[in-house]
Protein backbone atom coordinates (compact mmCIF):
# COMPACT_ATOMS: atom_id res chain seq x y z
CA UNK A 1 0.00 0.00 0.00
CA UNK A 2 1.32 3.43 -0.95
CA UNK A 3 2.65 5.45 1.98
CA UNK A 4 1.29 9.00 1.82
CA UNK A 5 2.73 11.91 3.75
CA UNK A 6 3.90 15.49 3.43
CA UNK A 7 7.15 17.05 4.61
CA UNK A 8 8.18 20.68 5.12
CA UNK A 9 11.49 22.11 4.01
CA UNK A 10 13.70 25.16 4.03
CA UNK A 11 17.19 24.68 2.58
CA UNK A 12 18.82 26.51 5.47
CA UNK A 13 18.05 23.84 8.08
CA UNK A 14 20.71 21.12 8.57
CA UNK A 15 18.15 18.74 10.08
CA UNK A 16 15.92 19.22 7.05
CA UNK A 17 18.90 18.22 4.92
CA UNK A 18 19.22 14.93 6.81
CA UNK A 19 15.53 14.03 6.71
CA UNK A 20 15.17 14.97 3.07
CA UNK A 21 18.25 12.93 2.20
CA UNK A 22 16.44 9.88 3.60
CA UNK A 23 13.29 10.73 1.67
CA UNK A 24 15.06 11.38 -1.63
CA UNK A 25 17.17 8.23 -1.25
CA UNK A 26 14.02 6.20 -0.74
CA UNK A 27 12.22 7.78 -3.68
CA UNK A 28 15.14 7.21 -6.02
CA UNK A 29 15.28 3.61 -4.84
CA UNK A 30 11.66 3.13 -5.91
CA UNK A 31 9.90 3.30 -2.54
CA UNK A 32 6.12 3.21 -2.85
CA UNK A 33 5.64 6.63 -1.32
CA UNK A 34 3.43 9.54 -2.31
CA UNK A 35 5.31 12.51 -0.88
CA UNK A 36 4.05 16.08 -0.91
CA UNK A 37 6.94 18.50 -0.43
CA UNK A 38 5.74 21.63 1.39
CA UNK A 39 7.89 24.79 1.37
CA UNK A 40 8.04 26.43 4.78
CA UNK A 41 9.85 29.71 5.34
CA UNK A 42 12.00 29.95 8.45
CA UNK A 43 12.20 33.67 7.71
CA UNK A 44 8.45 34.01 8.19
CA UNK A 45 8.57 31.99 11.41
CA UNK A 46 10.98 34.54 12.89
CA UNK A 47 8.96 37.62 11.97
CA UNK A 48 8.01 39.54 15.12
CA UNK A 49 4.37 40.32 15.89
CA UNK A 50 3.34 43.52 14.17
CA UNK A 51 6.01 43.30 11.48
CA UNK A 52 5.18 42.88 7.81
CA UNK A 53 5.17 39.23 6.68
CA UNK A 54 8.25 38.10 4.81
CA UNK A 55 6.14 37.69 1.65
CA UNK A 56 5.99 41.49 1.44
CA UNK A 57 9.78 41.90 1.47
CA UNK A 58 11.25 38.59 0.22
CA UNK A 59 14.53 40.23 -0.74
CA UNK A 60 15.33 40.49 2.99
CA UNK A 61 15.21 36.72 3.47
CA UNK A 62 18.18 34.48 2.66
CA UNK A 63 16.12 31.40 1.90
CA UNK A 64 13.16 32.44 -0.22
CA UNK A 65 14.84 32.62 -3.62
CA UNK A 66 15.95 28.98 -3.44
CA UNK A 67 12.51 27.93 -2.21
CA UNK A 68 10.83 29.76 -5.08
CA UNK A 69 13.10 28.24 -7.72
CA UNK A 70 12.64 24.77 -6.23
CA UNK A 71 8.85 25.14 -6.15
CA UNK A 72 8.89 25.90 -9.87
CA UNK A 73 10.66 22.59 -10.53
CA UNK A 74 8.52 20.71 -8.01
CA UNK A 75 5.38 21.80 -9.86
CA UNK A 76 6.65 21.63 -13.45
CA UNK A 77 8.95 18.59 -13.32
CA UNK A 78 7.96 16.49 -10.27
CA UNK A 79 9.71 13.34 -11.49
CA UNK A 80 13.10 15.07 -11.54
CA UNK A 81 12.49 17.34 -8.56
CA UNK A 82 14.16 14.99 -6.02
CA UNK A 83 17.47 15.27 -7.90
CA UNK A 84 17.48 19.05 -7.73
CA UNK A 85 16.15 19.01 -4.17
CA UNK A 86 19.06 16.89 -2.97
CA UNK A 87 21.56 18.98 -4.92
CA UNK A 88 20.36 22.21 -3.31
CA UNK A 89 20.59 20.78 0.20
CA UNK A 90 24.06 19.39 -0.48
CA UNK A 91 25.26 22.64 -2.03
CA UNK A 92 24.15 24.54 1.06
CA UNK A 93 25.34 22.16 3.77
CA UNK A 94 28.20 20.16 2.25
CA UNK A 95 29.69 22.93 0.11
CA UNK A 96 28.65 26.09 1.97
CA UNK A 97 26.98 27.62 -1.09
CA UNK A 98 25.03 30.84 -0.63
CA UNK A 99 21.62 29.95 -2.02
CA UNK A 100 20.37 33.51 -1.78
CA UNK A 101 22.43 34.33 -4.90
CA UNK A 102 20.76 33.72 -8.25
CA UNK A 103 24.09 33.08 -9.96
CA UNK A 104 24.85 30.31 -7.46
CA UNK A 105 21.42 28.76 -7.93
CA UNK A 106 21.74 28.93 -11.70
CA UNK A 107 25.02 27.03 -11.57
CA UNK A 108 23.46 24.30 -9.41
CA UNK A 109 20.51 23.99 -11.78
CA UNK A 110 22.76 23.75 -14.81
CA UNK A 111 25.08 21.22 -13.20
CA UNK A 112 22.09 18.97 -12.52
CA UNK A 113 20.57 19.15 -15.98
CA UNK A 114 17.97 21.89 -15.48
CA UNK A 115 17.60 24.99 -17.64
CA UNK A 116 17.53 27.88 -15.16
CA UNK A 117 16.11 30.48 -17.57
CA UNK A 118 12.45 29.38 -17.51
CA UNK A 119 12.69 28.73 -13.77
CA UNK A 120 13.79 32.25 -12.91
CA UNK A 121 11.39 33.73 -15.46
CA UNK A 122 8.61 32.04 -13.51
CA UNK A 123 10.05 33.26 -10.19
CA UNK A 124 9.91 36.81 -11.57
CA UNK A 125 6.12 36.53 -12.01
CA UNK A 126 5.62 36.27 -8.26
CA UNK A 127 3.52 33.11 -8.56
CA UNK A 128 6.03 30.81 -6.78
CA UNK A 129 6.25 33.23 -3.85
CA UNK A 130 2.44 33.22 -3.58
CA UNK A 131 2.49 29.41 -3.62
CA UNK A 132 5.01 29.32 -0.78
CA UNK A 133 2.97 31.85 1.21
CA UNK A 134 -0.21 29.82 0.77
CA UNK A 135 1.34 26.42 1.55
CA UNK A 136 3.30 27.74 4.54
CA UNK A 137 0.20 29.45 5.92
CA UNK A 138 -1.97 26.36 5.42
CA UNK A 139 0.50 24.11 7.24
CA UNK A 140 0.79 26.57 10.12
CA UNK A 141 -2.95 27.12 10.48
CA UNK A 142 -4.27 23.62 9.75
CA UNK A 143 -1.71 21.52 11.64
CA UNK A 144 0.09 24.08 13.86
CA UNK A 145 3.36 23.52 11.99
CA UNK A 146 6.14 25.78 13.26
CA UNK A 147 9.32 24.45 11.69
CA UNK A 148 11.25 22.11 9.45
CA UNK A 149 11.39 19.24 8.96
CA UNK A 150 7.80 18.41 9.91
CA UNK A 151 6.12 15.22 8.72
CA UNK A 152 2.39 15.58 8.07
CA UNK A 153 -0.60 13.43 7.32
CA UNK A 154 -4.14 14.74 6.93
CA UNK A 155 -4.67 14.81 10.69
CA UNK A 156 -1.26 14.76 12.34
CA UNK A 157 2.06 16.58 12.20
CA UNK A 158 5.36 15.97 13.97
CA UNK A 159 8.66 17.84 13.91
CA UNK A 160 11.42 15.25 13.49
CA UNK A 161 15.19 15.38 13.90
CA UNK A 162 17.33 12.62 12.52
CA UNK A 163 20.99 12.90 13.40
CA UNK A 164 22.66 10.94 10.60
CA UNK A 165 22.46 10.89 6.82
CA UNK A 166 21.21 7.59 5.39
CA UNK A 167 23.72 4.75 5.17
CA UNK A 168 22.00 3.37 2.09
CA UNK A 169 18.54 3.12 0.50
CA UNK A 170 17.39 0.41 2.90
CA UNK A 171 18.33 2.56 5.87
CA UNK A 172 16.49 5.51 4.32
CA UNK A 173 13.34 3.48 3.75
CA UNK A 174 13.35 2.11 7.30
CA UNK A 175 13.79 5.54 8.84
CA UNK A 176 11.05 7.26 6.87
CA UNK A 177 8.55 4.43 7.16
CA UNK A 178 9.10 4.14 10.90
CA UNK A 179 8.51 7.88 11.34
CA UNK A 180 5.31 7.90 9.30
CA UNK A 181 4.04 4.80 11.10
CA UNK A 182 4.58 6.50 14.46
CA UNK A 183 2.96 9.71 13.22
CA UNK A 184 -0.23 8.04 12.06
CA UNK A 185 -0.35 5.11 14.47
CA UNK A 186 0.88 6.59 17.74
CA UNK A 187 -0.32 10.24 17.90
CA UNK A 188 -0.28 10.22 21.72
CA UNK A 189 3.54 10.15 21.65
CA UNK A 190 4.51 13.80 21.89
CA UNK A 191 8.23 13.79 22.57
CA UNK A 192 10.98 11.19 22.53
CA UNK A 193 14.46 12.60 22.90
CA UNK A 194 17.71 10.93 23.90
CA UNK A 195 19.42 12.58 26.85
CA UNK A 196 22.81 12.09 25.24
CA UNK A 197 24.07 11.43 21.73
CA UNK A 198 26.97 9.40 23.14
CA UNK A 199 24.86 6.51 24.43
Amino acid sequence: MTLQFAITWDYRCPFARIVHAHIVEGILDGADWNVRFVPFSLGQVHIEDGQAPIWEHPEDDTGLLALQAAVVVRDSDPERFPILHRALFEARHAEGAQLREETVLRSIFTANGFDPDPVFAEVATGAPLATIRDEHTAAASDLDVWGVPTFMTEEHAAFVRLMELPIDAADARRSVERIVEMLAGWPSLNEFKHTSLDR
